[in-house]
């Protein structure tokens, strides 16, 4: 199993009515400005003591702004026992830019 998903993908399954969480990590400010509709923010930095507001019995699918701090969420969530993870590859600006461009670049 991979541990990316690309934004066509993810749309892809939004579509099916997959169940999946949108594990937003950016900081407040960026989650403001733009984000997935029925995402939940956990910055990066509070997530190790965030751990408890995640089933890890769900798919997870972790963003940021271009996919980094995600791809740290992901592998982080990976060694917490967290099995199923995927990191949005491109993070929510290839969101904008290949899915949504209602949703603001910055």
């Amino acid at each position: 199993m991979g541990y990316t998903i690309t934004p066509t993908e993810l749309k892809s399954r939004l579509d099916k009515g997959d169940q999946l969480v949108l594990l937003d990590v950016r900081e407040p400010w960026e989650f403001d400005l733009a984000k997935l509709n029925g995402s939940t923010l956990i910055p990066l930095a509070t997530l190790p003591q965030s751990l408890g507001k995640l089933n890890r019995e769900t798919e997870i699918v972790a963003i940021c702004h271009h996919g980094m701090r995600s791809a740290d969420a992901t592998n982080f969530l990976l060694q917490q026992g967290f099995s199923n993870v995927k990191n949005l590859v491109g993070g929510i600006d290839a969101w904008s830019a290949q899915v949504d461009r209602s949703v603001p670049r910055y």
